[in-house]
């Protein structure tokens, strides 16, 4: 937030001039040229990075940042004005001045201290404010080192409510930063994690050489396994650096603690395996159930470190989240918004965030159900994930994304409200808290934010994926999802144009969009695919993104939607004419092809371009989320080369980059550690934890947002516009949406295990649906089976899945079994050979609820998938 500055301390203000006074004694005063410590401390850049608790909002008034602070409060702490981040130096001079109001008038005190308990005090200062402003300065010695101190102005305990300003806050004193040089260990830069046995293996290699390199590939015990030469590459625009390219695809044998050595220099170690990416799956959700809002962490779960007590249940000092009112004006009501997931590094809960996360949560079980390499969800089924829900017949990741969901369907607008269906855009904190601060000891007051058409848009998209995929589980669920997708649907078709406001950032992230035919068009294709109504159909073929180009070269993300419609209309079973089809699926793989062009293009192999718009906030999501519209088009042609491709382009996050780092907690020798986050603050606090293993930091951000990286990397190159510093929000944050695009495509990457040939096709299927029979409530079907290969069939194991609530009630010529929507028929014995041009044909009866019933789009014999006709 922005305003413009005014200065309006008056000519007639008191200055007050201290020296020494709560600190180490003071030698002299600092130099003229004493770097200045405090960021916007003018506010000619708005409220951030400052934050209050305590306090009513935090605004920039003719040039002064000022609150309201209640009467009453027992102790000064109790309400507070703050800045994190602000670095000292142990035996250094500095000068703290500020200018402070207070109307009618009260004492405030500035503290310098250690921002966690036991929260040491290297400065204070003392003031009495009145209604005219007066300047305070105080020189003193800072007894510590601390590169991330908390500077406080303590403004609670008066007995009347007061108005507290201050202006011009400065910090003089200490040394300049040394220039940053990141530590960015060997030249040679590989996936950290490994390789699949069959396939890409690429490294990068930073070098001043122009002519290529023979490289070597060694065992751990030194053993030369292969060698060759490198290919140069030249400079890099995202990096700067010469660099020169290495591919050692050709070799395919397992093996761990290999390293690649060239140019005198050897990688950091890796290994190839199949079974690389098993655990990343679960560690990437796990993240989820670590950002939980309303529930005790059980530590048994995801560690001892993790476990702590349910946040923002309404017990104190909490004042959220069981009964929030609006903001004022904004309405007449208070809702249970309980549960959900906190969305970054604060406490907020935001639909439009959490709509994109929970869609790829739930798009990652849908996969399993047309993907023939996700093996029918064996992967994420019930007691394969890190939940308290495990073991209840549920899917473990359907009971993840469900807490995300029941929090969306809370902030919806009750009947007979105004707006009623839509939902709120947001619900946080009134002002910013500091770091780190467990949810459960947050004692900011909670407000809902106004309603606005794209968060009412992203709950009618999630609760339509809602109503298909919970059926076979919990058909009452599914049905409440059902009705609050068409009621949002319909709220949001009479109020198209409700738009959150891009100011509304204190204490929580703004979260503004104004254009939402893209949420409008992804909410369209859930609610067709999920009821299969013409009435949805007319809709989303009449959006300008049904024929235009939803892929764009830096990915899509909440703002940008339609692409997720695209992606479930080219891969969820559904009632378009044929040749639609073909078009929406040759979007699919149009995008991948330029996807691929660009990873190709890259001497750091990942599908992003690298200008320096290409580094944004969050951009290590949409660089995978480049790699998801990569796998998608490989699960939709079994083109190999779409496979490897998303399988490359994770070499940047897990480590082949300029700063040789893997964006991912946990994974890879040199892993970022120290993401921005109240919850895990161990960089600040030591007793508290680090984010855990499998949270994904949010990359090189050419931007430099946030005033930490802004002063330590001014003048970076893109790829090096990054910093692991907790103080980083800008680069280093973690966000659920984030996480989201890193479990998607960590499940499709434990499903490839060695990435070998993909296997012919030796069969087609054909599905005929014979009609619908007790007033819509059932429907007959049949599969004829044909065997295209060589050779004799000698017992066959069919499998589909339905898309919704479908359930075989009895079958023909095969034995079938269900399991949640998946159908298992296997041979009788009369039948269980089918040779070379043979077919065979089993039926069944099936009750349904009255949903879309399209005929399945992937069919497997014994594992294989068939052609369907």
């Amino acid at each position: 937030m922005t305003s413009s500055r005014c200065r309006l301390l008056l000519a007639a203000a008191t200055t007050l001039a201290l020296t020494g006074a709560g600190a180490g004694a003071a030698h002299a005063d600092p130099p003229p040229d004493a770097p200045e410590q405090i960021d916007n401390g003018d506010f000619s850049a708005g409220v951030s990075p400052w934050f209050s608790y305590g306090t009513g909002a935090l605004a920039v008034t003719g040039g002064r940042l000022c609150t309201t602070v209640p009467g009453g409060l027992a102790n000064p702490w109790d309400a507070g004005i703050g800045q994190d981040g602000v670095p000292l130096v142990a035996g250094a001079e500095y000068t703290l001045g500020f200018a402070v109001s207070a109307t009618p008038g009260a004492a405030v005190k500035a503290v310098l201290q250690l921002g966690s308990a036991p929260y040491t005090t290297y400065a204070a200062v003392d003031a009495t404010a009145t209604d005219t402003a007066q300047r305070v300065e105080q020189t003193f010695t800072v007894p510590d080192d601390n590169p991330g101190a908390q500077l406080i102005f303590q403004v609670g305990g008066a007995a009347e409510t007061q108005t507290v300003c201050l202006d011009d806050v400065s910090l003089r004193g200490g040394e300049p930063p040394e220039p940053y040089e990141p530590d960015t260990g060997p030249r040679v830069r590989i996936n950290q994690v490994g390789y699949l046995p069959g396939g890409p293996k690429n490294a990068t290699v930073v070098t001043e050489a122009t002519e290529p390199l023979p490289w070597q590939l060694r065992s751990a015990a030194g053993t030369v396994l292969a060698s060759g030469t490198t290919t140069a590459r030249g400079v890099d625009a995202a990096s700067g650096q010469n660099v020169h390219t290495a591919d050692f695809s050709g070799y395919r044998t397992p093996g761990s603690g290999l390293t690649l050595t060239v140019d005198g220099e050897t990688s950091h170690p890796f290994d190839i395996s199949g079974t690389l990416y098993d655990r990343l799956r679960a560690d990437s959700l796990q993240f989820f159930y670590a950002q939980r809002s309303g529930i005790a962490i059980d530590g048994h779960l995801i560690g001892d470190e993790y476990a702590r007590p349910a946040g923002h249940l309404g017990v104190a000092p909490n004042q959220g989240d069981t009964t929030v009112p609006c903001q004022p004006g904004v309405c007449d009501y208070s809702l249970d918004v309980r549960g959900g997931w906190y969305d970054a590094g604060d406490h907020g809960k935001y639909v439009v965030n959490g709509g994109i996360a929970t869609y790829q949560l739930l798009n990652t079980f849908e996969r399993t159900r047309t993907a023939v390499t996700a093996g029918g969800g064996a992967g994420l089924a019930d007691g394969t994930l890190r939940v308290p829900e495990r073991g209840n017949g549920v899917p473990d990741i359907l009971d993840e994304a469900r807490w995300e969901l029941e929090f969306l369907l809370r902030m919806q607008v009750p009947a007979g409200k105004p707006l009623a269906g839509m939902v709120h855009h947001k619900i946080h904190d009134r002002n910013w808290t500091g770091l780190p601060l467990a949810p459960h000891d947050d004692p900011q007051p909670r407000e809902l934010h106004p309603p606005s058409t794209a968060a009412t848009l992203n709950l009618a998209a999630t609760a339509a994926q809602c109503a298909r995929l919970y059926a076979p589980y919990d058909a009452a669920f599914a049905a409440r999802c059902a009705t609050a997708a068409a009621t949002a649907y319909t709220a949001a078709k009479a109020h198209p144009a409700v738009y959150a406001s891009p100011s509304d950032s204190t204490g929580g992230g703004a979260y503004d969009d104004t254009t939402v035919t893209d949420e409008f068009y992804w909410a369209a294709v859930e609610l067709y695919l999920s009821t299969g109504a013409q009435a949805y159909l007319t809709d989303l073929t009449a959006s300008p993104h049904h024929a235009g180009d939803v892929f764009t070269p830096q990915g899509f993300g909440w703002q940008g939607t339609a692409a997720l419609g695209r992606l479930d209309l080219a891969t969820v079973p559904n009632g378009l004419p044929a040749a639609e089809l073909t078009r929406i699926r040759a979007s699919v793989t149009a995008a991948a092809d330029a996807y691929l062009a660009e990873l190709r293009g890259q001497a750091y192999g990942l599908p992003m371009p690298g200008d320096e718009t290409s580094y944004f906030w969050g951009a290590n999501s949409n660089i995978i989320n480049n790699a998801v519209v990569l796998a998608t088009a490989f699960d939709l042609t079994r083109d190999a080369a779409y496979r490897d491709g998303a399988v490359q382009a994770m070499d940047y996050i897990f480590g082949r980059n300029a700063l040789n780092i893997s964006y991912v907690t946990g994974w890879g020798e040199h892993a970022a550690q120290n993401q921005h986050s109240r919850i895990f603050g161990h960089q600040l606090d030591p007793n508290l934890p680090r984010p855990p293993a499998g949270s994904l930091a949010g990359g090189a951000n050419a931007a430099l947002q946030d005033p930490f990286a802004a002063r330590l990397l001014a003048g970076c190159k893109p790829m090096f516009c990054y910093v692991d510093d907790i103080n980083s929000y800008a680069t280093n944050e973690v966000a659920i949406n984030w996480n989201s695009a890193l479990a998607w495509i960590a499940s499709f990457l434990a499903d490839q295990r060695d990435a070998g040939a993909v296997p012919t096709t030796t069969c087609a299927v054909r599905y005929t649906n014979h009609g619908t029979w007790h007033g819509g409530t059932g429907f007959t079907a049949q599969l004829t089976v044909r065997n295209t290969g060589a050779t004799t069939v000698n017992g066959w194991t069919v499998r589909f899945a339905f898309t919704g609530d479908q359930r075989v009630r009895e079958a023909w010529l095969a034995k079938v079994t269900q399991s949640g929507a998946t159908v298992t028929a296997r041979n009788e014995s009369h039948n269980a050979r089918i040779g070379p041009g043979g077919t065979v044909t089993f039926g069944f009866n099936a009750t349904t609820g009255g949903g879309a019933n399209p005929n399945p789009g992937l069919v497997t014999v014994n594992g294989v998938p068939c052609t369907l006709s």
